[in-house]
C-alpha cells in the first residue's frame, strides 16, 4: 500500500502543486520525500534490517560454528583474508560476519521490545495523569521524580546481577527504566487535548472516559509516540551493548554486539577489526533509527515548512 501511494504520488506535478490543494496526507508525504534525513535514515534501517533478518534464510551460516585452524583469520580486504570468511574470523574460529548479522537480529529484538515496554508504561501512566489530574497527576509525577533520580545504568546493572541474565529479562528491565520521555510528552498533550470542545462535547452526551480517552485522546498523540518510540529503540540498543560489554546482558555464545565488542577487547591492537566491524554495525544502525526519528518529528509537525 505504501509503495502504491507512493508511485501515485512522487511525481513532478504532485512536487509542484500548490500547498493549498494538498490533503494533510498528501502534505505529510511532501514533506517525507523531501527530507533528506528521513529518506537516509530509512534506506539505511531497511538495508540493515534486511540483512539481519532475512539474509541468514537464503545464505548458509552459522555464528555458533568453530574451526579452530582458522583463529583470527583476518577480513578479506586485509593480507592474508579470503572470501571464504569475508570478515575473518574470532578467537574461536567463528565466521565474523555470520555472528554481525545474526547480531542484528539481537539488537532489533531488544530495541524494539525494550521500547514497547517502556511505551506501554509511559503512555499509561502520562495519559492518566493528564487527562485525571489532581491526585492522580501528583502520584505520577512523585513517581516521575523518583524515577529520573535513579543512576540508570548503575541500577540496570544491579537488577539484572540479581535477576540473572536472559534476553527477556535485559528487555524487560531496559523497557522499565526508559518510559519517562512517553510520560513526560503524553502528559503533557494530554493536558493540551483535555479541554477542547470535542472532549467537553463528549463529555455532555455522557461517553464513557475509557472511550474518550482511547478514541479521542489516544488518536492525538499517536504521532507523538511513535517519534518517541524510534528514539527510545535507538537508546534501548545502546544500552544492551553497553551492558553486554560489561558482561551482565546477552551471554556467550550468543551473537549481540556488545558482546562482540567485549571479546574482541584483549585483541584491540592485534585484530582491530574485532572490535571495528561490530562498531560500526551499532553506529549504523542507531543513527539510522535517530534519522528516521528526527525526520518523523519534522514530517509529523504542521509548523515546520516544506522546502
Amino acid at each position: 500500500m505504501i509503495l502504491k501511494y507512493i508511485f501515485k504520488h512522487a511525481n513532478a506535478d504532485f512536487l509542484n502543486r500548490d500547498l493549498d490543494k494538498l490533503t494533510p496526507k498528501d502534505i505529510m508525504f511532501r514533506k517525507a520525500i523531501c527530507h533528506s534525513g528521513f529518506k537516509i535514515g530509512l534506506l539505511l534501517l531497511s538495508v540493515i534490517t534486511f540483512i539481519g533478518v532475512f539474509v541468514p534464510f537464503f545464505v548458509d551460516m552459522s555464528p555458533y560454528d568453530q574451526d579452530i585452524s582458522s583463529r583470527l583469520l583476518p577480513p578479506v580486504w586485509s593480507e592474508g583474508g579470503s572470501w571464504q570468511y569475508i570478515f575473518g574470523t574470532d578467537g574461536n574460529g567463528r565466521d565474523y560476519l555470520a555472528r554481525i548479522i545474526y547480531g542484528t537480529r539481537v539488537s532489533l529484538t531488544i530495541g524494539i521490545g525494550a521500547a514497547t515496554v517502556g511505551m506501554l508504561i509511559g503512555v499509561t501512566l502520562g495519559v492518566l495523569a493528564g487527562y485525571f489530574g489532581g491526585i492522580v497527576d501528583q502520584v505520577v509525577s512523585y513517581i516521575l521524580t523518583c524515577q529520573l533520580a535513579l543512576p540508570g545504568i548503575l541500577f540496570l546493572l544491579t537488577i539484572i546481577s540479581i535477576v540473572g541474565s536472559s534476553l527477556t529479562v535485559v528487555i524487560l528491565v531496559i523497557g522499565v527504566l526508559h518510559w519517562t520521555l512517553f510520560l513526560v510528552v503524553t502528559r503533557a498533550a494530554t493536558q493540551r487535548i483535555r479541554n477542547l470542545d470535542y472532549i467537553t462535547a463528549a463529555k455532555a452526551i455522557g461517553a464513557r472516559k475509557t472511550n474518550i480517552i482511547f478514541t479521542d485522546i489516544l488518536p492525538n498523540v499517536l504521532n507523538q509516540i511513535i517519534v518517541i518510540f524510534t528514539l527510545e529503540v535507538g537508546v534501548a540498543i545502546l544500552a544492551e551493548a553497553t551492558i553486554s560489554f560489561l558482561g551482565l546482558g546477552i551471554q556467550p555464545p550468543t551473537p549481540s554486539w556488545g558482546v562482540l565488542i567485549a571479546e574482541g577487547k584483549e585483541a584491540i591492537f592485534f585484530q582491530p577489526w574485532l572490535i571495528i566491524l561490530p562498531g560500526i554495525a551499532l553506529f549504523l544502525l542507531v543513527i539510522s533509527i535517530n534519522m528516521l526519528g528526527d525526520g518523523l518529528r519534522d514530517i509529523t509537525d504542521p509548523n515546520t515548512t516544506i522546502e
